[in-house]
C-alpha cells in the first residue's frame, strides 16, 4: 500500500508506465466537475468516478488483476488495510468484477484518505473502503484501476 498526496503522485511514476498514466489521468482532469461514471484511459486502465456516503462498515476486499488508485476529490474516509495473507475468503473470488471479499484474523488498521491524497492498493494489499471517520459523509472519489 502507499498513501501520499497527489502533489508527490510522481515520486511513483517510475514503478509502472501505467501507474503514470493513471496518476496524470487524475491530474489532467477537473474531477470535481465531471461527472460519475466509467473512463476508458487505455486498454489497460479505466477509472471509475463515485459519490456516495461513507458507511459504518463494509467487508474487505481485495484483486487479482488490477491496482488500486484510490484517490480522494473530495471529502474524507478511513479504509481499512492488512496483508492478503491475514485474510479467510468470505465470498469466492469473482473473474469477471476482479473482486474476492474476505475477512481478516488479525487485528485491524485504519488510515484516513482526506481530499487531494490517494492510496495504491497492489494485490497483496486486502482493503475495506469508504468507512466513516468520526460521521457519515458525502464524498467523491476516483478509483483508477490498473492492470497488473
Amino acid at each position: 500500500m502507499i498513501k501520499d498526496n497527489i502533489k508527490r503522485a510522481n515520486t511513483y511514476y517510475n514503478l509502472s508506465d501505467n501507474l503514470k498514466k493513471g496518476f496524470e489521468w487524475i491530474k489532467n482532469n477537473d474531477l470535481k466537475n465531471l461527472p460519475d461514471g466509467r473512463y476508458e484511459i487505455s486498454k489497460d486502465i479505466y477509472a471509475n468516478l463515485q459519490s456516495y456516503t461513507t458507511k459504518d462498515d463494509a467487508p474487505y476486499e481485495a484483486h487479482r488483476d488490477y491496482i488500486d488508485i484510490q484517490y480522494m476529490v473530495s471529502g474524507e474516509e478511513l479504509s481499512g488495510v492488512t496483508d492478503y495473507s491475514n485474510c479467510k475468503t468470505s465470498e469466492e473470488y469473482n473473474k469477471e468484477k476482479d473482486i474476492e471479499f474476505l475477512s481478516i484474523n488479525t487485528k485491524e488498521e485504519f488510515y484516513k484518505i482526506k481530499e487531494g491524497e490517494f492510496f495504491v492498493f497492489f494485490p497483496h494489499d486486502a482493503h475495506k473502503p469508504a468507512l466513516k471517520s468520526i460521521e457519515n459523509r458525502n464524498v467523491k472519489k476516483v478509483i483508477v484501476k490498473v492492470h497488473v
